[in-house]
């Protein structure tokens, strides 16, 4: 299966951004770990701090499931949102903090109805759960 995971704005600063908050592992680490773990399946990553690209990336509809971490655009992307309301394959969104324990505005996800589920709290590990529930 091929499994795309795309990240949104800022989160290319996994590592050092907000460590109390992301906690200290970079995103390659995350995805080292992820291909070894996954072997069965071929993991693309596609980051973006645009609107704009993430979309295009996904208009390329070229995998068999999603992970998608919109990042700040969870919260207002519509354009993300109907991005993702017409991609057919299974589809699900990350955040690795707890939405419900942060600021009101981030505790709304206008992307998360147009997925198949959501994995929030559960730190960097929330990739590898949601890879799971896609397998």
């Amino acid at each position: 299966m091929k499994i795309l995971i795309v990240n949104g704005p800022n989160l290319n600063l996994l590592g050092s951004r907000e460590p109390e908050i992301y906690g200290n592992t970079t995103m390659e680490i995350v995805m080292n770990r992820l291909v070894v773990e996954f072997k069965a399946h071929q993991l693309d990553y596609f980051q973006s701090n645009i609107e704009g690209e993430i979309i295009n990336r996904l208009q390329e509809n070229n995998f068999d499931a999603l992970v998608i971490n919109p990042g700040a655009y969870s919260h207002y992307s519509y354009a993300i949102a109907d991005c993702l309301k017409n991609i057919a394959q299974k589809k699900v969104e990350v955040h690795i903090s707890n939405l419900y324990q942060r600021e009101e505005f981030r505790q709304k996800s206008v992307t998360a109805a147009y997925t198949n589920g959501i994995i929030s709290g559960f730190g960097v590990d929330g990739y590898r759960l949601a890879i799971l529930s896609l397998s």
